[in-house]
């Protein structure tokens, strides 16, 4: 998958949302990437709920990692 120039890691297993303590479904991907610790382009992907998503955009957006969001239907499988 490219997004903004990058690709994202297939995700695999259930699609859960991965906020502490949440078994809700994930609707959605969050594309995000740690510049200390990832190559410029790289894609890591938390998935999140609809009741958890801007919470975890936030958090990711506070630390300046949160790159976009796409629904999980656009995210590779693995």
């Amino acid at each position: 998958m490219d997004l903004l120039g990058g690709s994202a890691d297939p995700v695999a297993g259930e699609l859960i949302c991965s906020a502490k303590g949440c078994r809700g479904e994930a609707r959605w991907g969050l594309l995000w990437n740690n510049p200390r610790l990832h190559t410029p382009e790289r894609r890591k992907v938390w998935l999140a709920c609809d009741t958890h998503r801007e919470h975890l955009e936030q958090f990711l957006g506070a630390r300046s990692f949160w790159k976009q969001t796409v629904p999980v239907t656009e995210l590779e499988r693995a």
